[in-house]
């Protein structure tokens, strides 16, 4: 029986699998093998760790973990998050059933990509969707922003950044008056194919002309990575994403969630930064701690032992 099974070992379940092993809670952190940010070639924005490829921090916190003699990091794909008498139980696709007390979700989101030619081989180099994290390497040069319902805004984030932006519409109409007050420039034509030019990136418009820019913001959309909060029936909310509270805890006990998957509902959605999702797994390994320790206060049954360090 694990105190804590962290399903997900991107920033969020790895550093939850580091937290719960401090404090050394019997921790299965499970790795399906698929990241949300495996096609960017850096990850940014991340104290002491800007420009560091994400398989180089996943590389680094997994030698972390194996440090702790508490926690326990495997390659598995989970299929079914069920509850039992004492907790839950996990089964993986090799037909393991793991039980645990508390379960961390941290299995993340998947990007859905607009259907443009090109666009998909682009993203995460000279393609991105987070000004925040990528933004700054196309300092001085153009960009061209994909047509939204928030492109104005993506245009207004980016200005003091670039040399030049540009809007295409692609299908959306965004007020022209608002992409002009945000210090971008608007064309109304759809977006036909993206590819290679030279550094940057070549976008062809449905007018037959082409737009050579630096770099190219897509409009992007999100859905869950897995299916466990439907099968746990979880309080989802409007963005697809798990509602917890400011510590990760679910709707249902004992289920925490934390990184891109999950926000409040003050939020209008996951920040989806590296550091934020890191942060989000502290506090949901913090929360199952603290929920254990206030259930074992109450009980009036023995104590578990306080020391694993045999183990």
């Amino acid at each position: 029986m694990y105190d804590v099974i962290v399903i997900g070992a991107g920033p969020a379940g790895l550093q939850a699998g580091l937290t719960l092993g401090r404090m050394h809670r019997r921790t299965l952190v499970l790795d399906s093998g698929e990241y949300r940010n495996e096609p960017a070639g850096e990850m940014h924005n991340f104290l002491t760790r800007d420009g560091t490829p994400p398989a180089e921090l996943r590389a680094a916190a997994r030698a972390e973990l194996d440090t702790y003699a508490d926690v326990e990091l495997r390659a598995a794909v989970v299929t079914h998050v069920t509850p039992a008498d004492s907790g839950y139980e996990v089964r993986t696709a090799d037909g393991t059933m793991h039980p645990a007390k508390r379960i961390i979700l941290a299995t993340g989101v998947r990007d859905e990509l607009p259907d443009v030619p090109g666009l998909a081989e682009l993203f995460g180099t000279v393609v991105a969707h987070c000004p925040f994290c990528h933004g700054h390497e196309f300092a001085g040069g153009t960009v061209v922003v994909q047509g939204s319902d928030h492109a104005d805004r993506m245009a207004a984030m980016l200005a003091p950044i670039a040399g030049e932006v540009v809007v295409v519409g692609d299908g959306f109409s965004p007020d022209p008056v608002a992409v002009e007050r945000a210090g971008a420039t608007l064309r109304d034509a759809k977006i036909t194919a993206l590819s290679r030019e030279g550094d940057g990136v070549a976008v062809e418009l449905s007018d037959g002309s082409t737009l050579v820019a630096d770099g190219f913001f897509v409009r992007s959309s999100y859905v869950p990575s897995a299916p466990f909060a439907a099968d746990l029936d979880l309080t989802v909310l409007g963005t697809g994403c798990i509602e917890v509270d400011a510590f990760g805890r679910t709707s249902r006990p004992g289920i925490y969630a934390a990184g891109d998957g999950a926000h409040t509902a003050a939020a209008p959605g996951p920040m989806a930064a590296v550091l934020v999702a890191a942060a989000s797994g502290l506090l949901a390994a913090a929360a199952c701690v603290q929920d254990e320790v206030a259930e074992v206060a109450t009980s009036s049954s023995p104590p578990p032992p306080t020391s694993r360090a045999q183990r």
